[in-house]
């Protein structure tokens, strides 16, 4: 499980600018994970990444601009689990790729970044970033994965439940509240307990 929080990641002294951009976008989906594209600052993600803000801005713009990387990062690390899993058993694979979606949950944010630029549609430049990643998602389940358009409906809508659960810290309630524990069980039957460790308690912060 990630240590890292949205209060600090830590930094090498002598990171190459590759490596410090990709830090920085990894304090940036945390963040924004954690606080929304509304509710972060520049600022915040640059205390998060241990950079200065001056520099965040040089390096990716406005805040709009990062969060557009954040966002194309965050598909781009979808195609890249979902791939990872296609050899086996055909029969099997809807169940593996549901496996690796929830294993990014180890990446603070990750699944809420995704869940929060679905959000953000009327958005025009963010909006249009976001429709892309969601036809690229689509595209990939259809063509490399081989679902059905049926199959291809159920599996994101599984998806877009959890992200649900995620953004409202339902695990918090397992075994408390009955909707929230059906909910939890129709949705991971066998990593109930995997999920509620890696997902912080309603009022916990990321």
């Amino acid at each position: 499980m990630s240590t890292m929080t949205v209060e600090s990641v830590p930094t090498a002294p002598r990171m190459k600018a590759a490596d410090r951009r990709e830090l920085i976008l990894e304090a940036a989906t945390a963040v924004f994970g954690a606080k929304t594209y509304v509710g972060t600052t520049t600022d915040e993600v640059a205390r998060a990444a241990g950079v200065s803000q001056p520099y965040v801005v040089r390096l990716f713009g406005t805040k709009e601009k990062l969060f557009i990387e954040v966002i194309d990062r965050a598909y781009d690390r979808l195609i890249e689990e979902f791939r990872a899993v296609l050899p086996g058993d055909p029969e099997d694979l809807g169940r593996r790729m549901g496996t690796a979606y929830t294993d990014l949950l180890v990446e603070r944010g990750m699944l809420p970044v995704v869940a929060n630029s679905t959000a953000l549609g009327g958005e025009p430049e963010i909006g249009r970033v976001a429709r892309a990643g969601f036809s690229r998602i689509w595209r990939f389940i259809r063509d490399e994965a081989g679902f059905s358009p049926e199959q291809a409906r159920e599996f994101i809508a599984t998806g877009m439940l959890i992200n649900t659960i995620v953004g409202l810290r339902l695990t918090g309630d397992y075994g408390d509240e009955v909707s929230a524990t059906e909910v939890l069980d129709a949705c991971f039957p066998d990593a109930v307990e995997k999920v509620r460790s890696l997902l912080p308690a309603a009022g916990e912060p990321w």
